[in-house]
């Protein structure tokens, strides 16, 4: 005989409540997913996890163990062919529960529960997702940080650029100064050698007719 349990029971005995789980279970396990009241939902959810979990290790006695509780055979089969390999990366936590709104009529409440069959991505996998979003975000990072250098190089070029025509234009206005200089000087001596030269010719001339006059 089952060995009773403290508290509410599903059923009026531990016998039946053995019997309404394994139906629950096979219903869950044939469907995916079931509606029940959350008092059933809550009891079936540990035993139909402890029923996948020795799906999974797949031994023979595992095998008969779980038929002592569910006697449909096609469900076992499924169980251990179909099922138990879909939650082979998962550690534990097959089954999920939804609370519903309460029936209609006796307003129980009422919930859905049904298996995680989402296939469940490792730990390497998340840290390599991880990894290679973080190299890819500082490549756009460093791109980005060439894009704004590059404005600031052009900038410091062009100053420079601009920097040396100035220092060259004030070179060449140097040596313009430098060289029209002397011009300008031979310019005055010139001037002077020809006023010169015709104060001579006056005074050669003045001589000239001061003799004639004698």
């Amino acid at each position: 005989m089952p060995t009773p349990k403290k508290g509410p029971r599903l059923g009026g005995s531990a016998g039946h409540q053995k019997h309404i789980l394994a139906n629950l279970a096979s219903q869950l396990f044939e469907h995916g997913a079931i509606t029940t009241t959350d008092a059933k939902a809550k009891v079936l959810r540990p035993y139909a996890e402890k029923l996948i979990t020795k799906a999974k290790s797949g031994t023979v006695n595992d095998r008969r163990a779980v038929a002592a509780e569910i006697p449909n055979k096609d469900v076992v089969t499924y169980l251990f062919n179909e099922l138990a390999p879909r939650f082979e990366n998962r550690p534990g936590g097959y089954t999920r529960t939804i609370k519903l709104e309460n029936r209609k009529g006796d307003n129980a409440p009422m919930s859905q529960i049904s298996l995680v069959l989402e296939e469940t991505v490792s730990a390497e996998a998340t840290r390599a997702t991880r990894a290679a979003a973080s190299r890819e975000k500082a490549a756009q990072e460093a791109a980005a940080g060439q894009d704004a250098a590059a404005p600031a190089e052009a900038e410091v070029t062009e100053v420079n650029e601009a920097t040396e025509a100035a220092a060259t234009a004030a070179a060449e206005s140097e040596n313009t100064t430098t060289v029209v200089a002397p011009e300008s000087e031979e310019t005055v001596v010139n001037i002077n050698e020809v006023e010169t030269q015709a104060d001579v010719t006056e005074v050669v001339e003045e001589e000239a007719e001061a003799e004639g006059d004698k």
